[in-house]
């Protein structure tokens, strides 16, 4: 089965995973957008001689730490659709998407026919209600709407043009609540797009007493003198964050010959930066445990991983220690649903750092564009800003896929 490959198969290459919620903001699943090494761009065009290997090895990637209830959803072009390349992912999980260039001619229909009678869920990509798809609605399990830049009434004619069909509707590109909320009413059941991301903010709401106990730690842990014996004294004062740590330090990550029962002992073998870095992902896991909050949680972790690996190529304009920081702050906004500026009101930071994060026209803003193009796999952004700003793609892809494998293993001793 492919998530049991080799890591080395995969090393060159990236998945950046965009989330799909259910109604009640639970996920459902991700669409896992590739990116090789060795090509420099997206694996899956028309005219790549895209491999079983890569996909397996992509989707081996992708599925790291995720629930096997979460469905893993992946863009089949026209040629890749006709071999048999969807057939090394399990069909329990994978869900075979069409892209908006294949048209319903016979071979496709054929090969959408068999990949059903093996139990492949098929859903139809970036659905704008063009005609000439009426074979493809038919056989689809989804359709997915693309709803950028469309007023309300287009998304409803596109939803009524639908209702012959026995399809669930997943509405794309969604990037604000209110659409949000426009196709929720509309009868979708699935969202994707980066509506999430962005803060709801509600006037009067405030932090729980919960809430505010956390960030007065994050306050702490950010402080640069903060003590080594201090951090002991916060991870030994809670139970559960000392079963973590020991799980952590006891992972197959530091392959460790006995096993570490002693938190003093683990807290030294970690030594105080990686110690601090581990305790504020736990720390900010802790703050919104819902699906939405740990999704944000986790683009924080890879945010700031990515960024602080970057900072070897000598361009970043901060240590690599502060790199990590802007990144792992740079949506705690939409975790804790208030403005950035009154959250990191509350936290100590570099003024530089906070300027960046809170003014879209900051000098350093760059860096946190960068980020928004690695979020949503735009690999064509992703390299443009790389090249703008003087680093190599290979030192990108790297960075990013350490970043992840990085991520997927502190996310998963944080929970």
């Amino acid at each position: 089965m492919p998530e049991q490959m080799p890591e080395q198969f995969y090393d060159k290459i990236f998945v950046a995973r965009q989330p799909i919620f259910t109604a009640e903001m639970k996920i459902w699943g991700y669409e896992l957008l590739f990116r090789h090494g060795d090509t420099q761009s997206a694996v899956f065009t028309d005219g790549d001689q895209a491999t079983t290997q890569v996909i397996a090895d992509g989707f081996a990637l992708g599925v790291r730490g995720m629930e096997n209830r979460i469905k893993a959803l992946i863009n089949f072009p026209r040629n890749v659709l006709l071999g048999h390349a969807p057939y090394v992912l399990p069909s329990e999980r994978c869900v075979v998407e069409i892209l908006e260039t294949v048209l319903p001619e016979d071979d496709v229909m054929e090969a959408c026919r068999e990949l059903k009678a093996n139990g492949y869920t098929l859903a139809l990509d970036d659905f704008v209600g063009d005609p000439g798809f009426e074979p493809l609605c038919e056989i689809a399990d989804i359709i997915k709407v693309d709803i950028l830049g469309k007023t309300p009434s287009e998304v409803r004619a596109i939803v009524n043009g639908l209702k012959g069909y026995k399809v669930r509707l997943l509405a794309e590109k969604v990037e604000n609540i209110n659409m949000f909320n426009v196709c929720q009413r509309l009868g979708f059941e699935y969202f994707q797009g980066y509506f999430f991301s962005k803060p709801e903010i509600v006037p009067g709401r405030k932090l729980s007493a919960s809430q505010s106990t956390k960030i007065k730690l994050l306050k702490e842990l950010n402080e640069s003198e903060a003590e080594l014996s201090r951090l002991v004294e916060i991870i030994q004062t809670d139970l559960s964050i000392s079963y973590r740590l020991l799980k952590y330090i006891n992972s197959a990550r530091f392959s460790l010959r006995g096993k570490i029962e002693s938190i003093q002992r683990a807290v030294n073998m970690l030594g105080r930066q990686n110690l601090r870095q581990w305790l504020q992902v736990v720390i900010l896991s802790d703050i919104n445990s819902t699906d939405k909050g740990q999704e944000l949680v986790r683009i924080s972790v890879l945010r700031g991983r990515f960024l602080q690996l970057l900072a070897a190529s000598g361009t970043a304009p901060f240590s690599s220690d502060s790199m990590f920081v802007m990144g792992f702050f740079s949506v705690l906004d939409a975790i804790l649903d208030q403005q950035m500026e009154q959250v990191l009101d509350e936290i100590s930071l570099d003024p530089d750092i906070k300027a960046t994060l809170v003014d879209p026209q900051s000098e350093h803003a760059v860096w946190v564009g960068f980020l928004n193009e690695l979020d949503r796999g735009s690999w064509a952004g992703l390299e443009d800003k790389a090249r703008q700003m003087g680093i190599p793609m290979e030192l990108v892809d790297n960075a990013a896929i350490e970043a992840a494998i990085w991520t997927d293993e502190v996310m998963g001793d944080a929970s």
